[in-house]
């Protein structure tokens, strides 16, 4: 066969697609070739079966290679893969990061190497976030500073395939953000599992709106923005950023999940539905061109009707305006799954498009409200970009990619708005 370099596939969130490019960073260095590596999602049962899918499916189009599966339902899941007669190698999310690792690998790596490499996630202790500087668009780069979670809601798998919080050192990420704004970046999302934990396991034990605060000050980088948070972590110093830091982009996904307080009680959250109102209140107050995004599931097990009203309401009381929605998905080795009122898969079907429907007319008045209005767009291609607020901006000529560019919003097409 001729030698070809490795090909990766990759599922589930921003976090697993800044691994895949430090891993084909490591690979590229150890000279692994003929490899297709699948790195997976463990998030619910339905990423999982995916997951198989498009082993098969790889495997199936790439017949000659040797297939390598790592991620969360690696993690979680070894046994699953290791089962599969496609699979080569099952490495965990610890192993994939270590450049022993691929070292190993070689060109000619299996048969040398043990087909199962999946250590105990929670006895790692360090970030490997010197790997590599941040990935993305020529527009926007993404910088990971935590990885892990020490919480346990009852719904997620996650800390059993990430571990336990660990945070990259201040210093660490703002001389990564220093050298992606020297190579042209206008906009930094930062990322991790559990963001709102950063600092937790560092020296002084500084909060994430400290490392905010340092990166501003330090770098020069125009445009900084804040990955998935959990609202009732939002430190002082968080609050003074949004309130003073125009750079600090005026959009936050929240992890609320539900709006039911017996729910988020059942789910093992740390905050209630007044919580939630309160922080979106607050935040606005400091910020009044703030636009929420938000995690909610529909239909956790024992959510009644009267519940599930709740939710729905939350997204007019928080006004949220982009909202993630996940039909609860039984997921086996969590406590949730082992609750024996398990609400059927029609109502639970219906109640996300209910939620779904209420977000999209939370966005068509986002986009009306905007008509007019002067926005800041960066540019992810010559005709779309988007808002500090994160909405998509479509322009009828050719822009500088990457740019940032004054505009007019003068109307709107479905989720964008014309610029």
């Amino acid at each position: 066969m001729t030698a070809a370099p490795p090909k990766f596939a990759t599922l589930g969130c921003r976090l697993n697609a800044y691994e895949t490019e430090a891993m084909k960073a490591l690979a590229a260095e150890h000279g692994v070739e003929n490899a297709v590596v699948v790195n997976t999602c463990a998030v619910t049962a339905e990423a999982v079966r995916k997951a198989r899918q498009d082993i098969r499916r790889l495997r199936r189009e790439n017949p000659g290679a040797k297939l390598i599966v790592t991620g969360c339902a690696a993690q979680t899941e070894p046994a699953t893969f290791s089962a599969m007669e496609e699979v080569d190698l099952v490495i965990g999310n610890s192993e994939k990061m270590q450049p022993e690792t691929w070292a190993a690998m070689g060109p000619d790596f299996i048969g040398q190497t043990e087909r199962v490499q999946v250590d105990d996630i929670m006895s790692v202790t360090e970030t490997a976030g010197h790997l590599i500087d941040g990935f993305g668009t020529r527009s926007r780069a993404y910088v990971q500073v935590q990885n892990g979670c020490d919480h346990r809601c009852t719904f997620c798998i996650i800390p059993y395939g990430r571990g336990n919080s660990r945070s990259v050192p201040a210093g660490v990420v703002v001389d990564q953000i220093k050298r992606l704004v020297q190579q042209g970046y206008n906009e930094v999302v930062l990322t991790g599992v559990d963001l709102t934990s950063w600092g937790a396991d560092l020296p002084a034990e500084p909060r994430l709106g400290d490392l905010v605060m340092r990166i501003l000050r330090l770098t020069d980088v125009p445009r900084l923005r804040i990955s998935s948070i959990d609202s009732i972590e939002a430190d002082e110093a968080l609050m003074e950023a949004i309130a003073t830091e125009p750079r600090l982009m005026p959009h936050l996904h929240l992890s609320l999940q539900a709006g039911d307080d017996m729910i988020l009680k059942r789910m093992k959250r740390r905050h209630l539905r007044d919580d939630a109102i309160r922080f979106c209140e607050e935040a606005r107050k400091l910020r009044p061109d703030m636009t929420y995004g938000a995690d909610i599931i529909a239909g956790f097990p024992t959510e009644t009707e009267e519940m599930f009203a709740n939710s729905l309401k939350l997204v007019e009381e928080c006004d949220l305006t982009w909202l993630h929605v996940f039909p609860y998905s039984k997921r086996e080795g969590t406590p949730a799954a082992k609750i024996p009122s398990q609400i059927n898969g029609k109502i639970i079907k219906d109640r996300a498009a209910r939620l779904r429907a209420a977000g999209d007319a939370q966005v068509a008045r986002h986009l009306a409200a905007q008509q007019g209005r002067a926005h800041r767009v960066l540019m992810e291609s010559p005709r779309m970009g988007r808002t500090e607020q994160f909405t998509e901006v479509s322009f009828e000529t050719d822009q500088t990619e990457g740019q940032i560019v004054d505009t007019v919003i003068r109307g709107q097409q479905r989720h964008q708005l014309l610029g």
